[in-house]
C-alpha cells in the first residue's frame, strides 16, 4: 500500500508526541467542524462522525479533531476538495491503492482555530474501515477498562521520541487491535 503525499512528504526529524489530557471543548469544535463541512458539501456528504481519541470522554489526546467524511467516490475529488479548500483545508495524502482514501488537513501554523485531520472514505468501498473506526470509538466510549487500557499504551508510547508520528500511531496498532477482536466478538 502506498501514499502519495501530496506536495510532497515532509522531512523525517525526532518529534515528541504531546498527550493532552481529555478536553470537554473537543466535542464542541468536532461540532462546529462537522457542521461546516456538511453547509459546504451537501448531499455530497453522505456522512460526517467524530472519530479518533479526542471523540472518546476521559481518554487523552493530540489536540487534533479527527473527523471522518463520507462521500459517494474520495477519488473524485473533484466534488468535494475544492468546497474544503475553500474552509482552510488542504489535500495532503492520497491513497488510491488503500480504499482511496483521502487526508484533508486544517493546522493552526496556518492560521486555523485548531487542527483537524479530515479522513475521506465511502460507504461501500471504505465499509470495513468506517465500521473499524466507528467500532472503536464506541467501544471506548462505553468500556472504561478498554479505554484506560489504551490511554495507558498512549501515555507510554508518547515518552519515547518517533521519526514521525505515523510512527507512533503504528505502535499503538497492537491494543487497537485486541480491542477492535471484542468489537467483533461482541458483534456475532
Amino acid at each position: 500500500m502506498s501514499a502519495e503525499y501530496v506536495g510532497g512528504r515532509a522531512a523525517p526529524w525526532s518529534v515528541p508526541v504531546v498527550l493532552h489530557e481529555p478536553d470537554p471543548d473537543w466535542p464542541r469544535r468536532y461540532e462546529r467542524d462537522a457542521a461546516q463541512v456538511r453547509e459546504a458539501l451537501g448531499d455530497v456528504a453522505l456522512a460526517v462522525d467524530h472519530v479518533g481519541s479526542t471523540s472518546v470522554p476521559g481518554l487523552p489526546a493530540k489536540p487534533v479533531i479527527d473527523i471522518l467524511l463520507q462521500v459517494p467516490d474520495p477519488a473524485d475529488e473533484d466534488a468535494y476538495v475544492p468546497e474544503l479548500v475553500g474552509l482552510g483545508y488542504w489535500l495532503q495524502i492520497r491513497e488510491p491503492d488503500w480504499l482511496e482514501h483521502r487526508v484533508l488537513y486544517q493546522r493552526v501554523e496556518r492560521g486555523n482555530p485548531h487542527d483537524i485531520n479530515l479522513h475521506v472514505l465511502a460507504p461501500d468501498s471504505g465499509r470495513e474501515e468506517v465500521e473499524r473506526l466507528l467500532g472503536l470509538r464506541d467501544w471506548l466510549r462505553s468500556h472504561d477498562e478498554d479505554r484506560d487500557r489504551y490511554a495507558a499504551e498512549k501515555r507510554r508510547l508518547a515518552a519515547r521520541r518517533w521519526r514521525y508520528v505515523q510512527e507512533y500511531a503504528d505502535a499503538k496498532s497492537g491494543v487497537i487491535e485486541e480491542i477492535l477482536a471484542k468489537v467483533a466478538q461482541s458483534s456475532r
